[in-house]
């Protein structure tokens, strides 16, 4: 670290949000919403902790790991990434509503209202109930339910 940029550092009394975006931006590779520049977060003594969120990579959880430190979620704009990828279950679709537990699988037929990738939530309707649900779209024709 050069002392200008130390002297900056001890200087400003909150972290400086330009270097929490080039961190992000680093980690995930780019496409990273800047962070609200209205924000007032406290320093951070450390080197800042980066990771993502869940498995989709859409956001980047950033975290002060000092003592009253503070944690962030980013989001990285996938909308590139989205687009390019095919529905793994389209509108109008049938498919395999699952609904897992602690030592239970419980599954039936139903219908997708909307179009969805891997990892993304869509309405599904019961064949049974007929009331819309939001249900995970696991792979092609199989969506999940989550347990209250």
């Amino acid at each position: 670290m050069s002392i200008a940029l130390a002297a900056i550092l001890t200087a400003a009394p909150f972290a400086d949000l330009a270097v929490i975006d080039h961190a992000v931006m680093g980690f995930s590779g780019g496409g990273a919403t800047p962070v609200d520049r209205r924000l007032r977060l406290d320093r951070c003594a450390l080197p800042l902790a980066l990771r993502w969120r869940t498995q989709r990579h859409d956001t980047v959880i950033v975290e002060c790991p000092g003592a009253g430190g503070w944690r962030l979620f980013v989001p990285v704009n996938t909308a590139s990434a989205a687009g390019a990828a095919a529905p793994a279950v389209n509108r109008g679709d049938a498919v395999t509503i699952a609904v897992a537990g602690a030592g239970f699988n419980v599954s039936q037929p139903g219908e997708a209202m909307e179009s969805g990738v891997v990892g993304s939530w869509i309405r599904v309707r019961s064949a049974a109930r007929g009331q819309p649900m939001r249900a995970q779209v696991v792979r092609p024709g199989i969506v999940s339910l989550p347990l209250p």
